[in-house]
Order: structure tokens, then C-alpha cells, then sequence
């Protein structure tokens, strides 16, 4: 793959505001009473803004695991070996990892991206290579990555969602997988949220006390190795990827951003999921437009995103786990809540009387 590649400029249009003003006069005249529905209403108005239309439908489902390594894993920032990101993509590809049953189970297709795992992976089913370089380098001692391949990598991404249009899919689910990639998470959400680093750094994989001030003193490291240049970038978001970024999190990146710009629905996964968004939002903001914000994660960081971005999840279910299982387990909401606007009777269909007062 060529790494010559320019900024890519993403168009993204703003949803039809008079249009969800429709369809919640749609709901409005179900045989129910006003917004009794609630949030599941305000789900359905959304989806249907996305896709500009009175009578939304969600088309061929897929799940995107961005899978990449990082070397700052040297630092002993998880309670993992950086090898369980390569031994988790083996059994993504096998279909025993819990995104895959939640997947299988509301027939949702899963693929892979190996989008920078330290390995050679075998080409297989549901495996997309769009490796740029095996893992990061360690950010504590630099950059974790040239400006160039965040260019490339943010592309790539892009790549990918012109993949899932082409197959007719309009909604997507973006997971990932990387040993030691809460702690780029975690960093990247400390620069763009601008909240004290200790209240960005959580657990991970499990890490117990000494672990997390390890792991904060690492990324403090970082900031003071790459104080110049972060200060010269003035939050630059391709800056920011440069030093923290994973290949994972740039390529999710791209991905957002082109499924916005081609009005797919997007279902937003956990910590790292967000803080790629994040991101994502530095190079334009209307692709929080197309985000669905799928669960609160017991990450900490999570919280300060969400409340950074002025969004609520549909769930809060103490998950960590990533990988884009906390969309899956959210996403029959969605169907549930186009299955009440395109198909609850109104009140004329219906032969019932409406409150004279509403």
C-alpha cells in the first residue's frame, strides 16, 4: 500500500431538521401517549434523520474489529502479553469470542481488520489485511507513529466502509483489539478533554493499583518525551495519532468518518471506540450526527468522553470488555425502535379515539 496518500476531506452533511420533526409527528399519532416511548422514540427519529427518510430500515449489519499491537506495551502498561492481541484475532476468526455470539445471535456479520497486529496473520474468512506496519512504536520514548501512516491509516479505514456500502450495508459497528490500547485511549482522551491525566487512566485489562500508577507515569513520560511537538500541534488530531495513536484507533477514524459521509448508522462501542471518535471529531464535528452511543463503559475515561461530547449511551451495563460487544448487545434496540415507527398502528388505523388534550 502505498503511503503517498493526501489528506482525505470528509463531506458530511447535517440531518434534515424539519424531517425529524416528521417522524416524530409519526410517533406522535401512534396509539400510545406522546413521547411515552421515550429515548426509543428519540432512536427512531435518528435513524431515520441519518438515512432521510419517513421509513427507515437497517440493511446488513456488519462489525468491524480493528485489531493492532503497541509497543508501548513494553512498558508493562497491561496486565496481558502483547501475544493475546494476535491469539484473540485467532479466535475472532474462529467464532469464539463473546462479539462473535452476540454477532451470530442478531445476525450481525463480523470481520476482522488487521489494521497493525505483530504477526503474520494467514489470510482467512472474515479477516481484512490493511496492516501498515506490525504494532507501534513505544510512545514513551517517541512517536508511535510516522504522520504518514496516519494519513494511510485514517484512509484505510475509510477503505473499509466503502467495503460494507458496496455490500449494501448501511449500518456499522466499529469494535477493536489491542493489548495496551486504554493507555493510548486514556492519553488521547487527557489531550482533548483536558481533564487531569489520573482521572483518564483506568484498569484495562485489569490492572490492580500499582499497575494504574505505572501505567499514568508512563503516559506522563510521553507527554514530557513529546512536549515540544504536542505543544507546536495545538491539538492537530493527526499530531495527537502520531504520538498516542494505535493503528487500530487512526483506521477507526477513517472508518467513522466515511460511514458519515455516506449516511450509515453508526453504533459507538466503549472506551477506546470513543476516544477514537473523539478524534474523529477534530476533523469534523457533524459525524457525531450518524453516532449511537451504545453503552457506558466501567472504563473511567468513558464518562469524561461522553460528557466531553454532550452524549447520553442507551446502556449502562459496567462493561469493559471491548471489541464491539457492547454495540451488539445494544443493537436490537435499534431494530426495536424502527419496528414501533414503521409498524405500530396510528390511532386512525387503528379505530382509537385520541385524547382531546395532549
Amino acid at each position: 500500500m502505498s503511503l503517498q496518500i493526501a489528506r482525505r476531506v470528509f463531506d458530511i452533511e447535517v440531518p434534515d431538521a424539519v424531517l425529524a420533526q416528521r417522524v416524530q409527528f409519526k410517533f406522535d399519532n401512534k396509539t400510545k401517549p406522546v413521547k411515552s416511548l421515550g429515548e426509543v422514540e428519540a432512536l427512531a427519529v435518528q435513524i431515520a434523520t441519518i438515512q432521510n427518510t419517513l421509513t427507515p430500515v437497517l440493511r446488513n449489519p456488519r462489525l468491524y474489529v480493528f485489531a493492532a499491537d503497541h509497543g508501548v506495551c513494553d512498558e508493562g502498561v497491561s496486565a496481558f502479553p502483547q501475544e493475546v492481541t494476535q491469539q484473540m484475532v485467532a479466535n475472532f476468526l474462529a467464532g469464539g469470542a463473546a462479539a462473535n455470539v452476540l454477532a451470530r445471535q442478531h445476525s450481525i456479520n463480523m470481520y476482522v481488520v488487521d489494521a497493525g497486529v505483530k504477526a503474520e496473520l494467514e489470510p482467512a474468512t472474515g479477516l481484512i489485511d490493511q496492516k501498515l506496519s506490525p504494532g507501534t512504536q513505544n510512545f514513551a520514548r517517541g512517536l508511535a507513529m510516522p504522520l504518514a501512516h496516519v494519513i494511510a491509516a485514517i484512509d484505510a479505514g475509510a477503505h473499509v466502509v466503502d467495503g460494507a456500502r458496496e455490500a449494501l450495508c448501511n449500518v456499522v459497528l466499529l469494535g477493536e483489539m489491542g493489548i495496551g490500547n486504554t493507555t493510548s485511549a486514556a492519553a488521547l482522551t487527557h489531550l482533548i478533554t483536558g481533564v487531569e491525566l489520573s482521572r483518564c487512566v483506568g484498569a484495562g485489562t485489569g490492572l490492580d493499583h500499582k499497575g494504574l500508577i505505572r501505567k499514568a507515569a508512563v503516559i506522563e513520560r510521553a507527554l514530557a518525551v513529546n512536549r515540544e511537538l504536542l505543544n507546536i500541534a495545538d491539538l492537530d488530531p493527526y499530531t495527537m495519532l502520531s504520538v498516542f495513536g494505535g493503528y487500530e484507533i487512526a483506521m477507526m477514524v477513517g472508518a467513522y468518518l466515511q460511514a458519515a459521509q455516506h449516511r450509515m448508522v453508526i453504533v459507538v462501542d466503549g472506551f477506546i471506540a470513543t476516544a477514537a471518535l473523539a478524534v474523529a471529531c477534530l476533523l469534523n464535528s457533524r459525524v457525531l450526527h450518524y453516532c449511537i452511543f451504545s453503552h457506558g463503559s466501567a472504563e473511567q475515561g468513558h464518562g469524561l468522553l461522553l460528557n466531553h461530547l454532550g452524549r447520553t449511551p442507551l446502556l449502562n451495563l459496567a462493561m469493559r470488555l471491548g471489541e464491539g460487544s457492547g454495540s451488539a448487545i445494544a443493537y436490537p434496540l435499534l431494530v426495536s425502535a424502527l419496528s414501533l415507527l414503521n409498524e405500530m398502528a396510528s390511532f386512525g388505523e387503528a379505530g382509537v379515539s385520541e385524547r382531546s388534550i395532549r
